[in-house]
C-alpha cells in the first residue's frame, strides 16, 4: 500500500469513526400497545414511555379496548385495581370479591402512591407528553366505546387506526403489549 492510499484510508477510517461517535440512541424507537385499564396498569405503559422519552427515544403508545381509559378525562380518575384474581392482594379470592374492595385496593395502593412521592397518572400522563410521546388513541375503540375525541387529555393522538400502530411497530427497535 502506497504512503497516499494509506493516508486516504487512514481518512477514510477517521470519517468512519467520526460518524459513529455522533450516533447515538436518539433513533431507537419503541412502541407500547396499552390493552388494560386497571389502576395498576396505567403505570407500566407510562413510566416505561416517559423513561424512554427521557433517553431521547422516539416512542408511541398505542392505547385501545380497556386501555383506551388512560386516555380519557374522566375514566382515568376513576380507574380500580382489582383485588380478585391478583395474586399479589394480601387478601384470599373470597375476600376480594366482597363489594367494595376493589376501591379498598385501589384507595390503600394510592395512599402508597402519595406516601411514597410517586407521580400520579395524570402526572405521568402530562410528563409524557412534555417529552414527546405520542399518546395514541384507537379509533376503533373510540367507537366502540362511543366516547367523544373531545374526552381525552390534551395533545393525545385521537383516531389512530390499527394499520397506522401497526406501520410504527414494524419500524420500531421495541415493542411491548402491556
Amino acid at each position: 500500500m502506497t504512503e497516499t492510499e494509506l493516508q486516504a484510508r487512514i481518512e477514510e477510517l477517521e470519517s468512519t469513526v467520526a460518524d459513529l461517535e455522533t450516533d447515538d440512541d436518539d433513533g431507537k424507537k419503541m412502541t407500547i400497545v396499552a390493552t388494560q385499564g386497571s389502576f395498576d396498569m396505567a403505570y407500566p405503559p407510562l413510566i416505561l414511555a416517559s423513561t424512554a422519552a427521557a433517553f431521547g427515544w422516539d416512542v408511541v403508545v398505542f392505547h385501545t379496548f380497556w386501555g383506551l381509559d388512560i386516555l380519557h378525562e374522566e375514566k382515568s380518575e376513576k380507574l380500580q385495581l382489582s383485588a380478585v384474581g391478583n395474586p399479589n392482594m394480601p387478601m384470599p379470592n373470597a375476600l376480594a370479591a366482597l363489594p367494595g374492595m376493589d376501591r379498598m385496593a385501589t384507595r390503600m395502593m394510592e395512599k402508597r402512591i402519595d406516601d411514597n412521592g410517586t407521580a400520579t397518572i395524570g402526572e405521568l400522563i402530562e410528563l409524557s407528553l412534555d417529552q414527546g410521546v405520542e399518546l395514541q388513541a384507537c379509533q376503533m375503540t373510540i367507537e366502540l366505546m362511543e366516547y367523544d375525541e373531545e374526552d381525552f387529555y390534551d395533545d393525545v393522538t385521537v383516531g389512530v387506526g390499527a394499520a397506522t400502530a401497526l406501520q410504527h411497530m414494524a419500524e420500531s427497535d421495541i415493542q411491548l403489549l402491556v
